[in-house]
């Protein structure tokens, strides 16, 4: 399966949908990140949007991937998937997260609207995540003009079951180049590991670590239940 995680609009989540989400049930499928600067400022040398080119030739040698369209290059991206008529049909869903912020609902309508009537993406390939969300509030309320767009033009899928709730952990992992899958499936006893360390009389920055890795794994063991529910809703 290759999936594209698409929205014009920064801050929205296309990185954690694609690390934390996506790829880890996927077989653990490669991300393509088509941006070459990072939201940290950083160059992660990733492919830019005008090397299509190289992007349909590489997913053609790949049985699984997640492509990661930086907000910089969605533009380019979708002139090109233009230009390269029928080249939508490489991949087998376009994902597109959102948050509750007007703006960014705003921009995901208009990626929504350029994946349906620019590009031609069939209405059951294009999936909305709503991303951030405050578990307390209505995702109906709180994303309106979404729901009131799909209402009128009913050219994607909107499940509400496709939500990932506001967590921690997601924040906390930035510094870590592990996903979630990854720290949940950690086979050490961290919490041995601290009574050891405590008895040792251990450095506080190992005391430190430890005790952050014990609460990473709290919240992954919850929040990949959730990211199970939420790839259920989206990929079948």
């Amino acid at each position: 399966m290759k999936i594209a995680v698409i929205n014009f609009s920064g801050n929205v989540g296309k990185s954690t949908v694609a690390q934390h989400l996506l790829a880890p049930r996927m077989n653990n499928a490669p991300i393509i990140a088509i941006e070459s600067i990072n939201s940290d400022g950083k160059d992660n040398g990733a492919l830019r949007g005008s090397q299509f080119d190289e992007l349909q030739d590489q997913l053609m040698t790949l049985k699984n991937a997640v492509v990661d369209i930086g907000a910089s290059n969605v533009e380019d991206f979708v002139g090109l998937m233009q230009r390269y008529d029928g080249s939508h049909e490489d991949f087998d869903l376009f994902v597109v997260p959102t948050v509750p912020a007007v703006k960014q609902q705003v921009d995901t309508i208009a990626t929504l609207r350029a994946l349906s009537e620019d590009i031609g993406v069939p209405a059951t390939k294009i999936k909305l995540i709503f991303n951030a969300v405050d578990p307390k509030q209505h995702v109906v309320k709180v994303f309106g003009r979404v729901f009131e767009f799909h209402a009128a033009k009913k050219g994607f899928v909107l499940s509400p079951e496709a939500i990932i709730y506001e967590n921690p952990i997601f924040e906390k992992i930035k510094g870590f180049d592990k996903s979630i899958s990854e720290i949940r499936n950690d086979p050490i006893d961290y919490l041995a590991m601290n009574a050891d360390a405590i008895e040792s009389g251990a450095p506080e920055e190992q005391k430190a670590f430890i005790r952050q890795m014990v609460a990473l794994k709290r919240l992954a063991n919850r929040v990949t239940t959730e990211l199970d529910a939420v790839f259920k809703a989206v990929v079948h």
